[in-house]
C-alpha cells in the first residue's frame, strides 16, 4: 500500500464513512467462497487486513473468475512487482465487466490495492457469485431474481380499465369541512 497522508477534515469524514460501511461476515463469506472455488486454503477471516493481504495481489481474484469462465483472465501475473499486481487486479474488474457485473457492482484497482474500500470489493465478490448463482455454479449469497414477464388480452386490460383501485384513494367520510388555515377570521 502506498504511504499516503493522513486524511483531514471532510476527506477524512467521507473515509470514514466508506469504512464503517465495511462488514467483517460477509467478507468471511466471501473469502470462504473462494477458497472453495478455487480449491485453495488459505486464512478466511473477514478482518479487513487479512482480505487486503489475501486478494492484493489479484491472483486469487483472476483464479476465481478462471474458475467460473475458463480463460477468461488468459494471464495472471506473479512476482512482486507493484503494476503487474495491479494489472491483475485490473484484469479481473475486465473480466467481471465482460461475465455481466455493471460498473456500480465492479471497483476500481485501487479501493483494493491501497486498501481505499474494501467494502466495494466484497460487493463485487457477492455480485459475481448471484451471477454464477444464475449460471448454475455454487454461488454466494442471495439467488438472483429472474424476469418475469407476463402479457394479458385486450379483453384483461380493458376489464382491468373498469376497476377503481383503492390506490387512487378513498373519499368517504372525509372531508375539508375543519380546516380553517388561511381562512380570514370571522367577526
Amino acid at each position: 500500500m502506498a504511504d499516503r497522508t493522513e486524511k483531514h477534515g471532510f476527506a477524512k469524514q467521507a473515509y470514514d464513512k466508506i469504512q464503517s460501511k465495511y462488514d467483517v461476515a460477509q467478507a468471511q463469506e466471501a473469502l470462504q467462497w473462494i477458497s472453495e472455488m478455487i480449491e485453495e486454503q488459505f486464512d478466511t477471516s473477514g478482518d479487513m487486513d487479512n482480505v487486503y493481504q489475501q486478494l492484493r495481489d489479484g491472483r486469487k481474484l483472476c483464479q476465481l473468475m478462471n474458475t467460473i469462465v475458463p480463460n477468461s483472465v488468459p494471464k495472471i501475473n506473479s512476482g512482486e512487482n507493484n503494476f503487474k499486481l495491479m494489472e491483475n487486479i485490473s484484469r479481473f474488474g475486465q473480466a467481471t465487466r465482460t461475465y455481466g457485473l455493471s460498473d456500480s457492482e465492479t471497483f476500481q484497482t485501487v479501493d483494493l490495492y491501497e486498501k481505499m474500500n474494501l467494502h466495494q470489493v466484497i460487493i463485487c465478490l457477492f455480485a459475481l457469485g448471484r451471477k454464477a448463482q444464475k449460471q448454475g455454479i455454487r454461488g454466494l449469497g442471495p439467488k438472483e431474481s429472474e424476469k418475469n414477464e407476463r402479457s394479458f388480452s385486450p379483453e384483461t386490460r380493458i376489464q382491468g380499465n373498469t376497476v377503481i383501485s383503492t390506490q387512487y384513494g378513498y373519499n368517504k367520510g372525509a372531508t375539508q369541512s375543519g380546516i380553517v388555515f388561511g381562512n380570514s377570521r370571522h367577526m
